[in-house]
């Protein structure tokens, strides 16, 4: 498996990845995230032109994961992580992150910040893991704040979350 940007005709296929990687939401009473439709493709598209969307593709050069990232602060932000069921418990995800990291290393990007379920197996004590830490409400950045009330607006304040953070 290898780390590169996305293509264009393979936007739909970042799609696909998200749904079938949110199903295991529904095994833990949280169908609402597994139904919830990922991002349009105008959208990764964006995220695309941005620079900041990677996929591993396996042998067949197939993504069966992606990470999108946004600017936030000064620090880059993991807009969404997935990860197709299919490729899980590989070090995937954590490839990607450590991707991110290396990418924002060279621009001299102090750390990367993300959003997250802290009660989910593989949410916050995952990206635990991986090098992230919790960040106390009081060290939240200006964007950090909008991210957080973009989220709760469209109700996953449901659920228990948190934003981490990965010095670099």
């Amino acid at each position: 498996m290898h780390i590169r940007t996305v293509r264009l005709e393979e936007l739909p296929v970042l799609q696909d990845i998200e749904r079938a990687a949110g199903q295991c939401f529904r095994d833990i009473g949280m169908p609402e995230i597994a139904e919830d439709e990922p991002l349009s493709l105008a959208e990764l598209a964006a995220y695309r032109h941005a620079g900041l969307a990677w996929v591993v593709a396996g042998d067949t050069d197939v993504p069966v994961a992606y990470l999108i990232a946004d600017r936030v602060d000064g620090n880059l932000h993991v807009e969404q992580v997935s990860v197709h069921p299919g490729s899980a418990r590989r070090g995937v995800g954590r490839s990607l992150l450590d991707h991110l990291a290396g990418h924002a290393t060279s621009e001299g990007v102090p750390a990367l910040t993300l959003t997250t379920f802290t009660h989910v197996p593989w949410n916050a004590p995952y990206y635990a893991r991986c090098g992230f830490r919790l960040m106390d409400d009081s060290r939240l950045t200006s964007g950090l704040r909008k991210i957080c009330e973009r989220e709760a607006a469209h109700g996953l304040d449901r659920w228990p979350r948190a934003c981490m953070r990965r010095a670099l």
